[in-house]
């Protein structure tokens, strides 16, 4: 191994390796430059784990997008997000996807001069998304209520740097790693798609019984297709299914608890899942996990997490709207042992209606608008108890019940596979980051270790 050698940021920027920009000023966008359509921005809240989240990217007028042209962004660009308690001091990495959108006003981009010979860009996004630098970085960010970096910060920043060869190498196998989360993620992405087209096929297009009312050709097994209905009746639902509320399909409802005082305090213990951690199947941000002391919880009555179990967003969020989420744990996943606190709801339903269907009838577009309407309008926006059970509820026969879990209840727990192995895979990567960072151990052996991990 090469000789390594101790530099900064603002080192790189002075010898014309690196640049640092930040996003323009908050006076350079107005809310009638955003559009429906157009260059996303990247704001602080689509920035992480060296991802852009493109789920949150807003839009602005392609007129207003030339007049900030200094702050397009290209490939291998590294975004810092600036502000924000939870977000300040993380990156994330600029592919060919978000080539040529806008950095955001909370942003600050490092651009690598490459091809230099010197510095790798993927090596140095691998050096800052370290937790340790993340750690650096919220330390030396300025103010305690609202945490900012700028550009000072960021060039003081402090690195151990290998040779150009071992900088590639070093990224080949951390990208590797990262490369295999990431496929994870997006299998999982088409799994629930999968997923969700057949549920919508069956319990909100009607498919298979419209097509027997047509005379069209059978498009499922035949033991699935002679369960279905052949008309539909008056309503307009296939015969024989009924329209309640969701109060006659569930067996479980309740929300959990936490000690007096809060959980702030605690940074071990049985992990609490908050309204924070609610956001979809398969997703958990493990950084937000909060505890609550093995003696308070084994003392709760309520709120104990069991595998499959679906958990709704209770209340939270600006006053005015409402916006629910759900998400369904299980396998394992998020943790083994787990409990909500008094802001979620854990749900589940008869045997007769079951756990995937329930998950996929919640997180349909129908249940979303009327939880929607339902929670907004208090000071607090939220649901209570009486109003989930008021959901309406399309309630099928027992068989195509049944037969739906046969279809979903794999595809759910491959999902939950996938992010048992996405996380082993994180454990491993984070293991290998400081450790290779440092020089500490050799790119070969850390090689052996993901090819192992494969």
């Amino acid at each position: 191994m090469g000789e390594w050698r101790q530099t900064t940021i603002g080192e790189l920027c002075d010898a014309g390796l690196a640049s640092l920009q930040t996003g323009p000023f908050g006076s350079q966008l107005h809310a009638h430059d955003y559009a429906e359509d157009g260059i996303a921005v990247v704001p602080t809240e689509a920035i992480r784990d060296r991802r852009i989240d493109d789920s949150v990217l807003p839009k602005i007028t392609p007129a207003k997008a030339k007049e900030l042209e200094r702050h397009r962004l290209r490939r291998g660009d590294i975004l810092f997000a600036r502000r924000g308690v939870q977000a300040t001091g993380h990156i994330g990495c600029i592919r060919d996807a978000e080539d040529g959108f806008i950095c955001g006003t909370g942003a600050i981009r490092l651009r690598i001069r490459e091809p230099n010979g010197r510095v790798c860009a993927d090596f140095m996004s691998h050096v800052l998304a370290n937790p340790a630098s993340v750690a650096w970085f919220k330390y030396h960010a300025i103010g305690a209520t609202m945490p900012n970096l700028n550009e000072g910060i960021i060039r003081s920043f402090p690195f151990k740097m290998p040779p150009p060869q071992e900088q590639r190498a070093i990224a080949s196998t951390l990208s590797a790693l990262d490369d295999m989360i990431d496929l994870n993620r997006r299998m999982n992405e088409t799994l629930e798609a999968t997923a969700r087209a057949i549920f919508k096929d069956w319990f909100v297009d009607f498919g298979p019984t419209r097509a027997k009312t047509e005379g069209r050709t059978p498009y499922l097994a035949p033991e699935i297709w002679s369960l279905f209905p052949d008309l539909l009746d008056n309503e307009g639902k296939p015969q024989g299914w009924r329209l309640t509320v969701l109060e006659e399909v569930l067996s479980e409802l309740e929300t959990g608890g936490r000690p007096k005082g809060g959980v702030s305090g605690y940074t071990f213990g049985v992990p609490s899942v908050g309204a924070e951690s609610i956001v979809g199947l398969g997703v958990f941000d493990y950084s937000k996990t909060k505890y609550i002391p093995q003696e308070y919880f084994e003392g709760m009555n309520k709120g104990h997490i069991k595998s499959r179990d679906v958990l709704l967003y209770k209340d939270g969020g600006r006053p005015g709207a409402f916006e629910p989420h759900l998400t369904l744990f299980g396998d394992g996943f998020p943790f083994d042992v787990c409990v909500i606190n008094e802001h979620v709801y854990r749900l589940r339903a008869n045997p007769d209606f079951g756990q995937a269907l329930l998950y996929f009838w919640l997180s349909s577009d129908l249940a979303m608008e009327e939880m929607r309407i339902k929670g907004t309008g208090v000071a607090i926006p939220g649901l209570n108890s009486t109003q989930v059970k008021s959901l309406a509820t399309l309630v099928p026969t027992p068989n195509i019940a049944k037969a739906f879990d046969a279809v979903a209840d794999p595809t759910i727990t491959r999902i939950l596979a996938n992010c048992n192995e996405a996380q082993s895979l994180v454990r491993i990567r984070d293991l290998l980051l400081p450790k290779l960072m440092s020089g500490e151990i050799r790119v070969e052996d850390a090689q052996n270790i993901a090819e192992a991990a494969k």
